[in-house]
């Protein structure tokens, strides 16, 4: 079973930063898009941010400008660097892999931001 491990969450303030990492087994080839989303409790798992193998990126609007998702193809590892954090980005990110015929998703890191 293939396994993503995501590392890097934890319990910061409001305005903190955080910067989390997503690394793919090397079996895991010719990867098109690496991508972060989140689900808080109660909500549904939402998408925060992707990077394309082109070099694009996105971001959801609520992220926008605080958010940095960046890439090593290398090392098969997406990071996720969140700054001006906010106790609404409070919430389990997980990470998303996806090649031409497979997606694959990691179990999960928390993300609290509280005082």
């Amino acid at each position: 079973q293939v396994q993503l491990v995501e590392s890097g969450g934890g319990l910061v303030q409001p305005g903190g930063s955080l910067r989390l990492s997503c690394a793919a087994p090397r079996s895991i080839i010719s990867i098109n898009t690496m991508a972060w989303y989140r689900q808080a409790p109660g909500k549904q798992r939402e998408f925060v941010a992707s990077s394309i193998s082109s070099g694009s990126a996105f971001y959801a609007d609520s992220v926008k400008g605080r958010f940095t998702i960046s890439r090593d193809n290398a090392k098969n590892t997406a990071y996720l660097r969140m700054d001006s954090l906010k106790p609404e980005d409070t919430a389990v990110y997980y990470c998303n892999v996806a090649t031409i015929s497979e997606i694959y998703w990691g179990q999960g890191t928390q993300v609290t931001v509280s005082s």
